[in-house]
């Protein structure tokens, strides 16, 4: 996995960022809306991936968006242009497919999107920025976040302990693998149970709770990161702006339609600058790395 500079920002930033796409992608239908947002996410999903992030959305982000489109057009009816009659009578119209795709595309972004923010903001940034607020349940969220991924790799272990002594639950009948598999969830639980006594132990001889403890923090909101909340602020605001002033104004029923304005090409601009801030900064990290080390 490549080094992702933009989640090197402080958490408010990367918090702000997401709250600002994921929102945006949302609400928007445009089509050019959709499309640049689909853009950036994959893209930013690519890079900092991988390979693994490719699969995935072969294997699965692919498969979501053909059903989701073709699951409309199936249901929802309505608009102008018939291309056909399915068996059942009902017409199958232009605008309900392309309805079906937009639908398709903002549920795939969304996805998209908030896979990011999932390898971006970690359980320490959320327990930062929710920690002096509501302590009690930043510290809920992030030892949930950490326990699902030791949850997985010590059930792992239990059922590969257990195949060693012949209790698989890849073999025998149903009966010998459900008991097989009820004997690995018993321990299973058995662990959790104890290693939350072992946590609140350990807690409580930290200290934790106590008045006027403080909490070690390596985030610093240094100049980097006011240039790039001016920035998002800015390509937000005019964001924003262009959905009150109607830049935004795209239908599909009863037929498509939509306009073009001079103001409506700059907000796509922004709307463009707004989602790829995190690929140009990682793109402009490289080449100036680049650059010094050719020059070494």
């Amino acid at each position: 996995m490549v080094k992702d500079t933009f989640a090197g920002f402080h958490p408010f930033i990367n918090l702000l960022y997401f709250t600002a796409v994921i929102g945006f992608a949302m609400f928007f239908t445009h089509p050019v809306c959709l499309a640049v947002s689909l853009l950036c996410a994959l893209t930013y999903c690519v890079y900092i991936g991988g390979r693994k992030a490719v699969r995935f959305s072969l294997k699965y982000m692919l498969p979501v968006l053909i059903i989701t489109a073709l699951l409309n057009p199936a249901f929802n009816h309505q608009g102008a242009t018939i291309l056909a009659y399915l068996p059942g009578g009902n017409p199958l119209t232009l605008e309900s497919i392309l309805y079906g795709v937009a639908a398709a595309v903002m549920l795939v972004t969304v996805i998209s999107w908030f896979s990011c923010f999932n390898a971006v903001m970690t359980s320490d940034k959320l327990v930062y920025l929710l920690g002096r607020a509501i302590p009690s349940l930043s510290m809920i969220f992030s030892m949930a976040l950490r326990f699902v991924p030791r949850f997985r790799a010590q059930i792992k272990i239990i059922s590969t302990a257990q195949k060693c002594i012949g209790r698989d639950v890849a073999s025998g009948n149903i009966l010998r693998r459900a008991k097989h598999g009820i004997k690995i969830l018993s321990i299973m639980i058995t662990w959790a149970l104890e290693n939350a006594i072992e946590t609140a132990d350990s807690m409580k001889g930290r200290g934790y709770g106590l008045p006027g403890r403080t909490a070690f923090s390596i985030f610093r909101f240094d100049r980097r990161d006011l240039c790039a909340l001016v920035y998002i602020l800015s390509c937000a605001a005019a964001v924003v702006a262009g959905t009150i002033a109607g830049a935004y104004r795209f239908r599909y029923f009863p037929t498509v339609a939509g306009e073009w304005t001079g103001m409506t090409v700059i907000v796509f601009a922004a709307y463009f600058a707004l989602g790829a801030l995190p690929i140009a900064v990682n793109l402009i990290e490289d080449i100036v790395w680049k650059s010094m080390k050719s020059k070494t």
